[in-house]
């Protein structure tokens, strides 16, 4: 019975994640109705294999990071999504829903990255915290998203503090004899945020400024170009299911040549096939991949947050500078 129970959920929420969004808030209920009585006949689906550790559940691998590194060895914390995936339009499966109904707190970006996450808590008697409350929020300034807030927030680790302030709130209540530990370890990641922060904006400070321009596909880069003190110039303002229009094109080819940029970027959970169009029509260099909504793997270029931060200035302090940027120091 558990077997066929798992069967139908997944035909549920493949059917329904292809309908109307009245149908997949319908779709995202069966699923999770019969995902719980798969778990009532399956008995401990989360597979944590009885560990008595409180779990955290995040949306995506860089909050997980994040956490791991507040939680410490008090909690297991998870991502729903793996590493590499694209974050804002992930459909969850009946085994996230599984493993969700199993934790004992689960923890979002919020500002609109995670569309499909209120249907994935609903009918779900598990707790969650937004982790980006109290961020001073920067607006999408063009396309149909134009006025909503960016959700990147976590492309500045100023403001991955203020992320870590929430976790450790949460983390707290959800476990209050370790509140004590939480603080500290909240404490020495915030100090090595700011580290982090000082270090990309003294490299990237090399940049002379008629190439202190930062045109990627996506606008996700906000609030690290603000932190900066760099122009951000993109194809898209968020990650959509159609992205890269004629238009969006042109505009970005237009700027490059306008402003003489010398080097155009991509991120690593979309096609940079856009990019290299204007590449190809402007004589401007692909700098390279930055990564923005996902970690790599372990053994991938940025397994951590901060080795993220660090990749990503690197890569873009050589593409605009070149050999006449700064060191770090």
């Amino acid at each position: 019975m558990p077997n066929f129970l798992f069967r139908c959920a997944k035909v549920a929420a493949r059917t329904f994640a292809r309908g109307s969004a009245a149908c997949r808030a319908a779709g995202a209920a069966v699923v999770v109705l019969l995902t719980l009585s798969l778990t009532a006949c399956g008995g401990d689906a989360s597979g944590n294999g009885g560990n008595e550790k409180p779990v955290v559940l995040t949306t995506f691998t860089v909050l997980a990071d994040v956490a791991r590194n507040v939680a410490g060895d008090k909690l297991t914390v998870e991502s729903i999504t793996k590493a590499g995936a694209e974050i804002h339009g992930y459909e969850p499966t009946p085994g996230d829903i599984r493993k969700a109904s199993k934790a004992d707190l689960i923890l979002d970006n919020g500002l609109n990255l995670e569309a499909w996450f209120g249907q994935f808590v609903e009918g779900l008697d598990v707790p969650h915290a937004v982790v980006s409350d109290g961020v001073q929020v920067m607006d999408i300034s063009e396309d149909s998203y134009q006025g909503k807030p960016n959700p990147h927030a976590w492309m500045s680790p100023v403001n991955v503090q203020i992320y870590v302030d929430n976790m450790v709130k949460a983390f707290s209540e959800l476990d209050p004899d370790n509140a004590e530990v939480f603080r500290s370890n909240g404490d020495a990641y915030k100090a090595e945020l700011q580290a982090v922060q000082d270090e990309m904006k003294t490299r990237l400070a090399g940049v002379p400024e008629p190439q202190r321009a930062l045109v990627t596909c996506e606008g996700a880069f906000s609030y690290l170009a603000r932190d900066a003190g760099l122009r951000e110039v993109y194809i898209w303002a968020v990650n959509a299911e159609q992205q890269a229009t004629p238009q969006q094109i042109t505009r970005a080819i237009e700027y490059v040549k306008a402003n003489k940029v010398p080097a155009v970027f991509c991120e690593s959970t979309v096609s940079d096939a856009p990019m290299q169009q204007v590449v190809g029509a402007t004589g401007a260099k692909f700098g390279g991949t930055l990564y923005v909504d996902s970690l790599s793997e372990a053994d991938g270029p940025v397994p951590t947050y901060l080795d993220l931060i660090r990749h990503d200035a690197d890569v873009i302090t050589k593409a605009l500078a070149g050999a006449s940027a700064k060191a770090s120091p």
